[in-house]
This record gives structure tokens, sequence and C-alpha cells, in this order.
């Protein structure tokens, strides 16, 4: 499984999906879009938030794409269909924040909605990453590597290689990496913990997330 990735595909076309679409876009991917309306309902809000990201179906965004990213509401990610993902390196940007989202009963227990997700989605190479930082900060966070301010991300996956895979798209879209491990792991960076919202570089994160620091 290479880390070499050219096409992203971005399910979800609200605040976080569109500036993860212009970020891509200016690091030199094809970014697909899609979302629960048809594609033709949704080309003009892309060429507006979005220009250069092609709308297209799901189906057709998933079967496309290197990296497919869940940037849709928390509370419909069973309307993703499975059997699309399966194989599928795929990215959860979701949060569950029950003042907004209402209580879900499946949410509110010891593990990170993104384990409840992978269970949901058997098949698909699942990493947590980019959950922990506001949309509005996405663009103007992004640094170049080696900047001395340059912010970092952690990820969490239970597929080493697509963790891989999820950093060095990190990395590319301007952010450090923090491989946090399983995807239980990604219990320390979700609503309500200190990484949260947080600013943290390389060195802060690994001791937030108490990892190896990289040589």
């Amino acid at each position: 499984m290479s880390p070499e990735t050219s096409a992203i595909g971005i399910l979800g076309a609200g605040r976080v999906g569109t500036a993860l679409a212009r970020l891509a876009l200016g690091a030199g991917y094809e970014v697909r879009v899609a979302t629960g309306r048809p594609p033709a309902e949704i080309e003009l809000l892309l060429e507006i938030m979005a220009p250069g990201a092609k709308a297209g179906t799901a189906e057709a965004a998933i079967a496309n794409s290197d990296i497919v990213l869940l940037a849709l509401p928390l509370s419909k990610y069973r309307s993703l269909k499975p059997e699309l993902l399966a194989g599928k390196v795929v990215v959860d940007i979701m949060n569950y924040w029950a003042p907004t989202d209402g209580t879900i009963a499946e949410f509110e227990g010891v593990r990170s909605s993104s384990e409840v997700v992978q269970e949901f989605l058997s098949a698909a190479l699942l990493v947590r990453s980019f959950n922990h930082m506001g949309y509005h900060e996405i663009e103007e966070e992004a640094r170049p590597a080696g900047d001395p301010d340059r912010r970092a991300l952690a990820i969490a996956g239970n597929d080493p290689a697509a963790r891989g895979i999820v950093a060095a798209f990190v990395d590319r879209l301007g952010y450090d990496a923090v491989d946090a491990g399983p995807l239980a792991a990604s219990r320390t960076f979700g609503t309500g913990t200190p990484i949260f919202g947080a600013t943290f570089g390389r060195s802060e994160m690994e001791r937030m997330l108490s990892v190896e620091p990289v040589a």
C-alpha cells in the first residue's frame, strides 16, 4: 500500500468539507465531493467554495479516490454504504457533540465515536484525524514542512499502512502528523480532551499522546 496519493474524495460539503477541499486542491490533489443531493445541486456551491473540485455521486467519489474523507454530520454516518468503502483508506473527521447532535446512545459509551463508525464500516481502513481542530483553522494553520510554527495533528487507526498513507496526506496539506497508534487511541483527542481544539507542535503532541518521538 503506497503512501503516494493523487485523488481525494470528500463526503460532505459543509464548512469542514469545503475547507479541506480547498486545501487539498492547493496541495495538488484531484478532489471529488459528494453529498446526499444530486451532483448538479452542489456544482454551484463548489464553484464558489472550492473552485476546481468536482461534484459527483458518493459512488463515483469513493471509487475514483485514493483517500475518502468523512466530513458529514456524525448523526448521518449510517447513511454511508459500507460495501462501497470496503478496502478504502477512510479518514474520519466527524465528532460527537451531544449539545448540537442530541444524545445518541451508541456514542455515550467508553469507545470513541470512530470506534463505533469502524464497527459499522467494518471493511474500511479507518483513520481518525483533522477532528480536533476547527474548520476555520484548517487553511489558516497550514505551514510548509520545517516551519517552526507548524501545527501537529494526531492520527489513529488500526491499520499501520493506512496510518502511513494518512500521515503523508496530512504532511502534504501542511501539518505534522503524529501517529497515536490504534483507533482506540483516538479517545485521547476527541471532544472534551485537552488536545481537542488546542494547538500543539510535534514534540508537544507526542508528549500529550505519550508516543515515542520521531528521530
